[in-house]
């Protein structure tokens, strides 16, 4: 039995760096959805994040880099769920800056995280949609509302089962998020075409 004490100091060495990489790591996963929220946040209030986004992009290549050579921990739902947030700020700060979305590649997620941080951009997007009508800008309100509604239609071309995506939960709360904003859109305008009418009328 003289290899069994190699052959067991070996494994516990492993399993004592795997676990020291697992608890850092979520510790980082619990930073970049700390960060992640602050900056939504800031981001509706017109704060600058310029510096807030520096950390977060840091706080995620920390994290990749961790679990990199860990396929079981990169897997795991805490670092999944803290790309999911860090998508979610790169999508929405991506449509603000350049109308558009990045790609899973260009911000460096998987898709699944990707997917699901895009379902939770149209809750943001309703956000900035009622800033808009708060301020009485029916045109940005619309122009929220309809990126809304590409980005739901987006997401109901995915049809698998929860153990390849679970995104179910993400069509459901999109589709009734979309709804009632278009709603709330419409009754805006139509409030805001009352208006303009009786000024007309007692400006004659």
């Amino acid at each position: 039995m003289k290899n069994l004490e190699k052959v067991v100091a070996s494994i516990e060495t492993e399993l004592d760096e795997k676990d020291h990489i697992r608890e850092v790591a979520l510790k980082s996963s619990r930073a970049v959805i700390r960060l992640a929220g602050g900056i939504l946040k800031g981001m509706h209030r017109g704060e600058d994040q310029t510096a807030a986004l520096a950390e977060l992009r840091d706080e995620v290549s920390q994290m990749n880099s961790l679990v990199a050579e860990h396929p079981d921990l990169a897997n795991a739902g805490y670092v999944e769920g803290a790309m999911q947030e860090y998508s979610e700020v790169a999508i929405v700060l991506s449509l603000l800056q350049n109308g558009d979305v990045p790609s899973p590649e260009d911000i460096g997620v998987k898709s699944v995280a990707y997917l699901l941080g895009l379902g939770d951009t149209v809750g943001e997007l309703r956000r900035f949609c009622l800033d808009a009508l708060k301020r009485g800008d029916i045109k940005r309100a619309n122009h929220f509302l309809d990126t809304m509604e590409d980005l739901s239609h987006a997401l109901m071309r995915f049809d698998y089962p929860d153990a390849i995506v679970a995104v179910r939960k993400k069509q459901d709360v999109a589709r009734s998020l979309l709804e009632k904003t278009r709603g709330e859109v419409a009754v805006a305008a139509s409030n805001r075409e009352l208006r303009d009418t009786l000024d007309g009328l007692l400006k004659r």
